[in-house]
């Protein structure tokens, strides 16, 4: 194991919390050995972090006959509200720090209505949310919110979302910040809770990687629902690019499609030609009444045979595109998620890849469906809360405010 690439005079407490929630070290000689910190020192980092009750201590046999003292991150301390906003409807949940669901609601909620609308019916839940979880409104310390379309991470603001009418540049964080004070009341430190937001499939990649695919340097998640978006982890962080814009692919022009017209008010984008929306529009020009891709995925599930056939061709189509991706970054997952994302349109996704992609590139990708299903969004946005609460810096932070 080896020492943390500082100093160590300048190992803070957070440094030792990012050490013990990573699993790298949860003992104290295992702490002394990746700081360099005297068992003295380790000593007043671990009492900062149990003040603050942020850690739990478990006793188990060791190979010398001692019990030895393991040290870990109690996921219970603390709550986070979690949202999964889709189109036409919203799943919001309360959520364990380990991301174990509580407590959830689903419900009708079309993003059409605008911004102002819809964060305050979402806060409207929260109160029974609250109380179905069993917890108290002062043990939820942050909002996570996923989206389906370009976040700002820094100001938490959508930017020019082709299928969030009225959602430009709007301030979704203070928003719902007020929303929630005017259904549920302040934060748990007197003042607004922490509101968190970003794009869904940057959201349900940072989840299924966690979940299932932690050893994997680079990861990519496909979501074909409404639209086509993708979310990358490199090296266990999520990519966003400069300014939340990667994984559009959906945007990406396909050459020979110049007649689809897509909701960004281009020609030719893949989402215009394979995405849940352009399905549902294909299968109703065949006399199959389909509204939208949860209804794609509704008769593909009853194996409706054109449904099928399209989202067969889907696949291969979104294919082409990804042979590309996986080129660029040379994933060793590549998972299909959304209402498209069953066996047809994998089928026709691995067709594509395996033919057009160079042998080298495929070797070692996996190209996987979801793990986490339709709880992914959630999971994700409540994992972005404690990313960011319990970083090194911002629980130096945080623990600063608790000491004095």
């Amino acid at each position: 194991m080896g020492a943390l690439m500082t100093t160590p005079s300048q190992v803070s407490a957070g440094d030792v919390l990012q050490l013990i929630r990573d699993g790298r070290a949860n003992t104290r000689a295992d702490l002394q050995r990746a700081t360099g910190l005297s068992r003295s020192t380790i000593g007043q980092r671990l009492d900062l972090l149990n003040r603050a009750g942020w850690l739990r201590h478990t006793s188990g046999a060791s190979t010398g006959g001692r019990p030895s003292h393991r040290i870990v991150f109690d996921p219970s301390h603390a709550s986070v509200i979690a949202v999964d906003l889709e189109t036409r409807h919203a799943r919001a949940a309360v959520l364990d720090l380990a991301g174990t669901l509580l407590a959830e609601h689903t419900g009708p909620l079309p993003i059409t209505d605008g911004p102002d609308e819809v964060l305050d019916r979402l806060a409207r839940w929260f109160p029974d949310l609250i109380a179905a979880a069993g917890i108290d409104a002062a043990h939820v310390c942050g909002i996570g919110l996923s989206v389906p379309g370009p976040v700002d991470w820094e100001t938490g603001r959508v930017v020019e979302p082709p299928i969030m009418p009225g959602w430009d540049r709007y301030p979704v964080r203070e928003r719902l910040q007020k929303a929630y004070a005017d259904h549920v009341g302040a934060g748990a430190q007197g003042g607004p809770v922490p509101v968190f937001v970003d794009n869904d499939a940057n959201l349900m990649a940072l989840a299924e990687h966690q979940a299932g695919h932690r050893d994997c340097s680079a990861f990519v998640l496909v979501k074909v629902s409404t639209g086509i978006g993708a979310g990358v982890v490199v090296g266990g962080k999520l990519y966003r690019g400069i300014d939340g814009g990667s994984g559009d692919i959906g945007h990406i022009r396909l050459h020979d499609r110049p007649d689809a017209l897509c909701m960004c008010g281009s020609h030719g984008c893949l989402a215009a030609v394979a995405s849940g929306r352009a399905l549902a529009r294909q299968l109703s020009d065949l006399g199959v009444a389909t509204a939208s891709g949860s209804d794609v995925r509704r008769l593909l599930a009853e194996g409706h045979p054109d449904a099928i056939r399209l989202a067969r061709e889907a696949g291969r189509r979104a294919g082409e595109v990804l042979v590309t991706v996986v080129t660029l970054l040379n994933p060793g997952v590549l998972m299909l998620a959304g209402d498209l994302s069953g066996a047809p349109f994998m089928t026709g996704v691995r067709e594509l890849l395996y033919q057009r992609a160079i042998p080298r590139t495929t070797a070692n990708l996996q190209v996987v469906t979801s793990r986490l299903g339709e709880h992914a969004g959630v999971i994700g946005a409540g994992a972005m809360v404690v990313e960011f609460l319990y970083s090194s810096a911002r629980a130096d932070a945080r623990l600063h405010r608790v000491a004095h």
